[in-house]
This record gives C-alpha cells, structure tokens and sequence, in this order.
C-alpha cells in the first residue's frame, strides 16, 4: 500500500467549495497533505488545505500545470477541462473519477445517450442542438408538450432546467443544445450514494429521498432512509449499482431517480462526486460520504455505509429578497434543538437561493426529525447585514 498518511504524498483536488472543505475534514483526520485550485480567492478551501492556488478550471495549462504537482488528482465539481485530465492520465497522474466517466456526464446528452446504449432505465428523451430545432420538431408533431427541458451543458442546482407546457415556455430559453425529456408521473425523487474502488469493491448508502423547493428546483430536505417499501428500496440500489458498473467509475458516484407511480425506477442524473444527497452522512452513517470518497480513490478499504440513526438533512440558502454580506439570523436557536448541527460552508456573500450551508437533525425517530427539520427551516434565515 502506498504511503498516504503523515508523508510526502499529495493529493489534488480540483475545485475548492463546500464540497472540498468538507472533504478536507478527513484529509486533515488522516493527516493527508492537500493542494487545491479553485477560481475564486476567497474559495471556502483555502484556509484547510496544505497549499492553495488561485486559477480557472476550463483552462488547459493551468489544470495541467497544477496536476503536475500531486500524485493523485480527484474533483469536487464537473466543470473542469477534460483533455487537460487526459493529458495527465496518459502522463501517469491517477485521476479519480476518471476524465472517461467525467466527459460523458458533463453532457447531459451524452449522459442520456449513455443510459440508452447501456439498457439502463431513464425517462425517453430526444436531443436537439438548439432551440429552433426543438420548436421546429415540435411543429412536425415529432415532440409534444409537456415535457422537461434541460439544457445539456451548463446546469446545476435547479439551473438550466424547465418544465415546458406550451410554445410559450420556449420564449425566454437560451439557443443551447437541450434534451427534451418526456414528464414522467412519479412518487418520489430518490438518490443513491454508490462507491467503488480501483480494485472493485463497490458499496451503496441507503436510499435517500429528496424534497425539493417547488420555486427554486433546488433540495430543500434530504431524508434517510427514504419512505418507501423495502422492494423499491432494493430496485433503486441495484439501479444505481448497474449504472456504476457501467462508468467503471472510482470514487463517489450520486445517481438521482425518479420512483414511478407504478414503483419503477428512471434514473435522472449523476455526479461523479461527493453529494448533496449524502451530506446526511456526517452526523448518521458510520462513514460519512467524505471519508468514503478518500478511501476508493485511495483504494482502501471500503467503510461501512449504514446508517448510525434515521437523519434529515435541510439546505440552507440565501433568502430570495437578500444580497450582500452574509448573516445567519437565528442561528443560536437552532444550536439549542435536539439533534441538530449546522454546517456553514464559509461563503462572505449570499445571494437568492445560494447554497451557504446545511443543517441535519439526527433522531431515533425518523418523523421526529423531519418535523425538527421544518422547524428548523422555519427558525433560521439567511440574510445579508444591514448597511452600516
């Protein structure tokens, strides 16, 4: 086994928001030495890695340049420029999840187009380059309303994604390359935390249901385990189980899905990542997301990923009437609940609907702690400081 703990090795990760930082509280556990890059300066990384550098992620050389420097590269965001991980890859470098995996879900449609070839359950879907072509299909009765449009670079966090009901919803969409996906009826939006080793070991969280804010498109509550019948429990981890195989990935890989109103499963999207979705972790599972990520790409024995106790997790985002300087209004009242921890990423400024942090509520009782969690969402404002 190689020399990863209190030594010379270096591992790269690329990107340096909550992600990351919550990714450093394990590297720093296992005294593993860490180099970020990140775009922005005051990126929430910056104050928990060994070394630190200020610098675009699209941009070959400096991608390049920076993983030169490590022994082993991993990321923490798919925005990263793929033919500067294969140059590296080719060169030695390990990198995990492998530029492979990351090219075809940077694309949506390539990652449709993925499932399809692979037999593996997703909602029908066609590709178009722009949006001219949509409208023009639409007209020739090739494609009906409604359906869910998505553009297939570009999107995250609810971003990049409509529901499309009539010609007039295509009014105001960016003239992108898109897939319309036909709007399945479904029970519940489920994901599912799959992680794999170079050596083959693979390992799945339990299912995790998602509740989603209905203005924002983003996670509002994550619930584990989900609500739903041990049958469809298993479906759903022995999808994601398939969908893993079929990457070959290493590391994390979050597969969201739709449980259909006839408990079928469709996967909807992934990311070769830690997860929003798993964040739960932290404080429920006997090893949280984060460390799990280290062990595989470390190719270490993978942990155990029951959970502890039934866990909420509540997203915190900026209020949709504050930018500006960020305050956390409430904060001490939430602290004083049963079972509750907040996790504040570390971002000066908020802004509508941005991810600034999360809160999870750990209880025996499951319904206990999703009622302390809307308690919770209730109580604690994110807000920006009053001008002085």
């Amino acid at each position: 086994m190689a020399d990863y703990f209190s030594s010379d090795f270096k591992l790269g990760i690329l990107g340096g928001g909550q992600l990351g930082k919550m990714m450093l509280y394990d590297t720093r556990k296992l005294d593993i030495q860490t180099y970020v890059l990140d775009p922005s300066a005051d990126a929430p990384c910056r104050m928990s890695c060994n070394h630190f550098e200020k610098g675009a992620l699209t941009d070959f050389d400096t991608v390049y340049e920076f993983g030169k420097k490590v022994d082993l590269l991993t990321f923490e965001i798919e925005t990263i420029n793929v033919d500067a991980l294969e140059k590296l890859e080719a060169e030695g470098t390990k990198v995990y999840p492998s530029p492979k995996t990351l090219r075809v879900i940077q694309d949506k449609g390539r990652q449709k187009k993925f499932y399809k070839d692979q037999g593996i359950p997703t909602a029908p879907f066609e590709h178009y380059k722009n949006v001219e072509t949509l409208r023009n299909a639409i007209a020739a009765n090739h494609h009906t309303f409604p359906f869910v449009w998505k553009s297939t670079t570009g999107g995250y966090d609810g971003k990049g994604v409509s529901i499309i009901r009539s010609a007039a919803d295509l009014e105001n969409l960016p003239d992108v390359p898109c897939i319309a996906e036909d709007m399945i009826p479904f029970k519940n939006e489920l994901a599912v935390i799959v992680t794999r080793n170079p050596r083959g070991q693979v390992k799945t969280y339990p299912v995790v249901e998602m509740e989603f804010h209905p203005e924002a498109n983003q996670v509002e509550y994550v619930i584990c385990p989900a609500r739903i019948d041990d049958a469809v429990a298993e479906k759903a981890r022995a999808v994601a189980q398939q969908v893993s195989q079929a990457f070959e990935h290493v590391g994390l890989l979050a597969v969201e899905m739709f449980q259909t109103e006839d408990d079928n499963i469709l996967v909807n999207e992934v990311a070769p990542r830690p997860h929003n979705s798993g964040h739960y972790s932290i404080e429920g599972s006997f090893t949280n997301q984060f460390e799990q990520h280290l062990r595989a790409i470390l190719d270490l024995p993978l942990g155990d990923t029951e959970s502890k106790v039934g866990a909420v997790m509540v997203n915190l985002v900026g209020d949709e009437n504050h930018q500006g300087d960020v305050q956390y209004e409430n904060i001490e009242k939430i602290m004083a609940m049963k079972g509750v921890t907040p996790h504040i990423y570390g971002k000066r400024e908020t802004r509508p609907f941005r991810k600034m942090g999360h809160v999870t509520i750990v209880n025996s009782d499951l319904a206990e702690a999703r009622k302390i969690a809307e308690q919770v969402k209730k109580e604690i404002k994110v807000i920006s400081k009053p001008p002085r």
